[in-house]
């Protein structure tokens, strides 16, 4: 039997970081580390590491499909996914998407520093709108850091959403092909192996 390491349990942390920000939005914050550290290692080290190695969604996606199937090593599905999926247009292309909900995340936020009112809800799919005032419970903090934190709980849902259906219908880490931060990070390490 493979020893285990500390780095493969970290599939905990999205359980933990999802829980967290449904109780108190402010949580939300953490979801940073999620965004930072795979640049910094990437610039850093110059390789994917985090991606191969630490990426607590990535060990989620893995993880799940064992216990569905009551614990056997076989997945829920086996099947590989469309070649477009794996294309490298599609991979910048959902990059590009996915930075420009992040853009508009920033300037939500820049609108409630300025002044306008806050937006307490979290969108899914960055369409449906689901009300989630209860989980604001923090009133010592500008408004405008709590509008980041629906915007980028709405974007971490989002992003767990699409990679948790491509792991049912296709293999477990089917997202991990075209995720955001993944072809992020391979774009800065190719730019630095030059």
């Amino acid at each position: 039997m493979k020893k285990k390491h500390w780095y493969d349990y970290l599939w905990i942390w999205p359980i933990i970081y999802f829980s967290l920000g449904f109780f108190n939005i402010i949580f939300a914050w953490l979801g940073m580390i999620d965004f930072l550290v795979p640049i910094i290692v990437a610039i850093v080290k110059g390789n994917k590491s985090f991606c191969n190695r630490y990426c607590g969604r990535g060990k989620l996606f893995a993880v799940l499909p064992t216990f569905f199937a009551r614990g056997k090593s076989k997945n829920l599905a086996k099947k590989v996914a469309p070649k477009w999926m794996y294309s490298k247009w599609f991979r910048y292309g959902f990059l590009l998407f996915f930075l420009t909900m992040f853009g508009n995340m920033v300037y939500q936020t820049y609108l409630v520093f300025a002044g306008a009112s806050l937006k307490t809800v979290v969108k899914l799919f960055w369409t449906f709108k689901v009300p989630w005032a209860w989980a604001y419970t923090a009133t010592a903090v500008p408004e405008w850091v709590t509008q980041f934190s629906y915007g980028f709980y709405s974007l971490m849902l989002t992003s767990t959403l699409i990679g948790l259906i491509v792991m049912v219908l296709y293999r477990p880490r089917t997202w991990c092909t075209f995720c955001p931060m993944g072809t992020m990070t391979q774009g800065i390490c190719q730019l630095k192996n030059r």
